[in-house]
């Protein structure tokens, strides 16, 4: 594996782990900083939201850029973000840092798998992009339980762990990224929202967009929702986000696999009503550790094995311009998770700490039938279509 590969990946692995690890620190942030634990969780909301509108933008303007001193520039901002939040000495301070942070991230994450393409051979590009990638599931299944470890006395010490992980992937690339090609034209940004236009780029967004927010309602607030199986253990609640991210990984093999087998179609319906299920049961699964992991367990596959189908998905809408389109549902992507922050902290307001995923299984069932309304099987696509298999 090319060390320049392993570099772009530990950068995701940095972006991915700053972009949940809060959601296992909210208890820490809470007392610090006296605030509501909704509130906290307030600070993935707007990490999610400024990157989903920060991306198209910040890659417009910087499309000219060298592709090195724009991963360069990235790495410092991120780091320097996650520093000042680790010294940030109030909330409203903490959320601007947070903003800066997902500036950088944006910067980072779409130029890094443009980048990882260009390192390889042609018939190696798959891998090379899965490698860079696979830094965000590996942030899930390791980096989100080991920075709630480091930050279950203090907060902070998660702050600055995240940010000698950018100082290390900015220290890597200044040494061993050099020679890469000229950026090629870019799309302005109204050409990359421009297939927001098509029906079946909107639905499969719609999709995106909805289960994220289902999925991240809980997920952020998933230290609430397990309460009465941790009794506040901060040691019980890694526990709990391990078996998560290790399903997490497992959910994204698996969800590669099932859309070859069994179709994008299939694996959207199935995922959902799967996480629907789960979080239905939450509140009872949540009284006690037996039932906390069960939920850990089940969860995280299905919800990744979406996550893999959802892209997928849209690529196969218009291959020629994937490229664009999957930037788009990464976009979806973080704005459901920013609305999902939101949506969770008005369903604890509403419902309370036990019973608020009951308002995320109502969710999961909405994108569900998004998913059935927007996409048609194998064999009504072959009948309108009268050509070989399409899987949409």
């Amino acid at each position: 594996m090319p060390v320049r590969l392993l570099l772009l990946a530990l950068g995701t692995f940095a972006m991915g782990t700053d972009s949940m690890v809060v959601a296992g620190i909210l208890g820490p942030i809470s007392a610090d900083l006296g605030v509501s634990v909704p509130a906290a969780g307030q600070l993935v909301t707007v990490f999610a939201l400024g990157y989903a509108l920060l991306a198209p933008v910040l890659a417009t303007l910087t499309a000219r850029w060298p592709r090195r001193r724009l991963l360069l520039t990235a790495l410092a901002v991120f780091s320097a973000a996650n520093a000042l939040s680790a010294l940030a000495p109030s909330y409203g301070l903490l959320l601007a840092t947070r903003v800066l942070a997902a500036a950088g991230a944006a910067l980072y994450t779409p130029t890094a798998n443009a980048v990882a393409t260009t390192l390889v051979a042609p018939e190696r590009r798959g891998r090379a992009l899965a490698t860079v990638l696979g830094g965000m599931t590996v942030a899930t299944a390791l980096g989100v339980p080991l920075g709630t470890w480091v930050g279950r006395a203090d907060w902070r010490m998660t702050m600055w762990l995240v940010t000698a992980l950018g100082l290390a992937a900015l220290a890597g690339l200044a040494l061993l990224l050099r020679d890469l090609p000229a950026p090629t034209a870019a799309p302005t940004l109204r050409a990359r929202l421009a297939p927001l236009g098509r029906p079946r780029v909107l639905g499969a967004a719609a999709t995106t967009l909805v289960f994220f927010l289902a999925f991240q309602s809980v997920y952020i607030y998933l230290a609430t929702a397990v309460s009465g199986a941790t009794g506040g253990d901060a040691d019980r609640l890694s526990v709990v986000l391990l078996t998560c991210g290790v399903m997490s990984v497992a959910g994204s093999w698996l969800g590669g696999r099932l859309v070859d087998r069994i179709g994008v179609r299939r694996v959207l319906l199935a995922g959902s009503a799967v996480a629907a299920g789960a979080f239905a049961a939450l509140p009872w699964l949540g009284r006690s550790m037996p039932g906390a992991l069960g939920y850990a367990l089940v969860v995280p596959l299905a919800g990744w094995a979406v996550s893999v189908a959802l892209p997928h998905r849209l690529a196969s809408i218009d291959p020629v311009n994937a490229p664009l389109l999957i930037s788009l549902n990464s976009s979806a992507l973080y704005l459901g998770t920013a609305a999902g922050g939101v949506a969770g902290s008005a369903a604890i307001a509403v419902l309370g700490g036990r019973w608020f995923p009951l308002a995320a299984a109502g969710l999961a069932l909405v994108a569900c039938a998004v998913a059935a309304a927007s996409t048609r099987d194998v064999r009504a696509v072959r009948a309108a279509a009268g050509q070989g298999a399409v899987r949409a």
